[in-house]
């Protein structure tokens, strides 16, 4: 399960995202609004569990405390007739199982209803899954000559539109440095990417684990304007606002349905 470390402020931005050689937010309004639902969903084309996560927004000055969204109906339309429900097996958390993977090029729409209001979004698994050709090492050119920094190396397919977004574990801990990427200037060309992480320190002798998500456009923008807030840090310049959900009725959060590969390393 992707673990989200996210802070969803009581705020609302008005996000105009650039459409032409370049991506940037040009204009952020914030606003003081109540508490809303935020839902993390995710379907992959693994067998196995699939997640969804359901919080509340909390004041972006306060702790990482989120309460848990219960009792909520949680249910999958897989764009081919299939319906599935997931279960709540924790509060907030609910779990579809089993799962025999998605499938390649359909549309997905999830459900979620909490008392009488209903929470839906859609997400494309991509048609094909790019798969890491490799995970390095390599000197952090950075700071400290002992830190390692982590690569990856892939075949960017020809003539198909293709998202990224990349999951770093070092020892099992997930780096909270969010990767992602495209191919408007990539495609089909082979990519060598450094995985630039800021919370994590790599070490000869550490286990580095990259998880290889290939994700549709609307969550990659969603992943993409969150990594441009962080690229600033803290007191960087930008006011956090929060990223463009595809759910419908002003949730918070995203529902990504989409292919992952991964590769682990000892690092030398």
């Amino acid at each position: 399960m992707r673990s989200i470390k996210l802070k969803y402020g009581y705020i609302i931005a008005v996000i105009l995202l650039a459409t032409a050689s370049c991506q940037k937010v040009i204009d952020l309004k914030l606003n003081n609004a109540p508490s809303q639902i935020v839902i993390e969903a995710n379907i992959t084309d693994q067998d196995g569990p699939q997640y969804v996560t359901i919080t509340k927004s909390v004041p972006f000055t306060t702790t990482n405390n989120f309460p848990t969204v219960t009792g909520a109906v949680v249910t999958l339309n897989d764009g081919a007739g299939g319906q599935f429900r997931f279960n709540e097996v924790h509060p907030g958390l609910y779990i579809l199982y089993p799962f025999h993977g998605g499938v390649y090029g359909r549309t997905y729409t999830i459900t979620v209803k909490k008392r009488d209001t209903t929470y839906t979004a859609q997400s494309t698994m991509p048609t094909i899954s790019v798969s890491l050709d490799s995970v390095t090492a390599k000197l952090n050119v950075f700071g400290k000559s002992n830190l390692r920094t982590i690569a990856v190396s892939y075949q960017d397919p020809s003539n198909i539109t293709n998202q990224y977004l990349f999951v770093l574990f070092v020892n099992s801990n997930e780096a909270g440095t969010i990767f992602t990427n495209d191919d408007s200037f990539t495609d089909g060309r082979y990519v060598k990417e450094d995985l630039f992480q800021n919370d994590i320190d790599v070490h000869p002798g550490d286990t580095a684990s990259v998880n290889m998500e290939c994700i549709d456009k609307n969550v990659y923008q969603y992943w993409y304007t969150l990594s441009q807030q962080q690229a600033n840090g803290a007191g960087g310049g930008v006011t956090p606002s929060n990223p463009p959900s595809n759910f419908n009725n002003n949730a918070l959060g995203y529902f990504s349905a989409h292919t992952i590969t991964g590769k682990s390393i000892i690092v030398y």
